[in-house]
């Protein structure tokens, strides 16, 4: 009998397929969303928020169990493809009538802040001689909008997703607990509430953030601050064609190429709904304030998902390696802002 007729002794395990791999790390990524926003109701950590309670789930998943390699795929597309449908979704908040129409004068404010946040922060890296790229995004985060400015300008720029997650959790972090500092400080400003509302509004990181801080200033000073930050959220399309631009520009002459550049097709989304959700929805079409309001919900559940799948690729001894000093760039930068705009409102 020939050796061809031998049944083989060994069997290659059996590997989940593609499909399952991909369905069952969209749905892990979920879990641990949902896990966050349980997290996030529990006393002490309700200022956090979900997406920072997520974030801190998986970074603790990856700590004590490693990653999950079998649903390595679902856990990309909730990392890359669910980050930028939330990005362009996110377009919906973002009012440009009313920014164009009132917000002019806030608007040129929040250009300055934001310039000073990114130039401030990568000087502040330079002399920490902090991780150049993390304090990049964080630069980017203080000045437009936390997570969603970050997570917008990464691929961009080619940040790595464990530092787009590092960035992401830093700005979560600080934006509450600068947040939390303003409404303590609130009651023994001399600061009318619109005056406070400007405040919070030009110099926070993020719009939950802003909102958390300019409740206590009733209902002008909170619409005032949720005015000027929608300001700062309109300079995130420019600010990302600029950096393509530097990109393209930095890729000449070296082994990249301008092909290499993707150009993020997500802003374009962003700009079509902000454009449908400023000029169409509610005026030629009708649409409730329930439907918004379940966008808006929808948009942050895959945000937070989306930041769950990077929170996987997060290392806790790189964190501790590589995100401390730019952390520290980016308190310094805050602080500052903090004190320059009391000072101009």
């Amino acid at each position: 009998m020939t050796s061809k007729n031998v049944a083989p002794t060994q069997q290659t395990p059996k590997q989940p397929s593609k499909w399952m791999s991909w369905i069952g790390g969209i749905a892990f990524t979920f879990l641990i969303a949902f896990l966050g926003f349980l997290l996030a109701k529990v006393p002490g950590f309700d200022h956090i928020g979900q997406l920072a309670c997520a974030i801190i789930i998986a970074v603790a998943y990856r700590h004590f169990f490693g990653y999950p390699e079998a649903i390595r795929s679902g856990i990309a597309f909730s990392s890359k493809r669910l980050l930028r449908t939330a990005i362009i979704l996110y377009g919906l908040k973002l009012n440009i009538d009313t920014v164009l129409s009132d917000g002019l004068g806030l608007l040129a404010r929040d250009a300055g802040v934001v310039i000073f946040a990114i130039f401030m922060t990568i000087w502040l890296a330079k002399v920490f001689k902090a991780d150049k790229d993390i304090s990049l995004l964080l630069g980017v985060g203080t000045g437009i909008c936390g997570a969603a400015a970050i997570a917008a300008v990464a691929p961009i720029v080619k940040a790595k997703e464990e530092d787009t997650a590092i960035g992401v959790g830093i700005i979560a972090l600080m934006g509450t607990i600068f947040a939390i500092g303003y409404t303590i400080l609130r009651p023994i400003l001399p600061l009318d509430s619109i005056q406070y509302g400007m405040w919070a509004g030009i110099s926070l990181h993020e719009v939950a953030h802003v909102a958390l801080a300019g409740a206590p200033a009733g209902e002008d000073g909170l619409a005032i601050a949720l005015l000027a930050k929608l300001g700062r959220v309109f300079l995130l399309v420019p600010v990302c064609f600029i950096f393509i631009y530097l990109m393209k520009r930095k890729s000449k002459g070296t082994e990249e190429t301008d092909a290499k550049i993707e150009f993020p097709w997500f802003l374009v989304g962003f700009i079509m709904l902000s454009v449908l959700g400023s000029y169409v929805f509610g005026h030629s079409i009708p649409v409730s304030d329930n439907v918004m309001e379940g966008v808006f919900t929808l948009t942050t559940w895959l945000l937070t998902a989306a930041m769950v799948g990077l929170g996987l690729n997060v290392s806790l001894r790189d964190v501790r390696d590589r995100a401390m000093r730019p952390l520290a760039a980016m308190t310094v930068t805050s602080i500052l802002l903090s004190v320059i705009v009391y000072f101009i409102v």
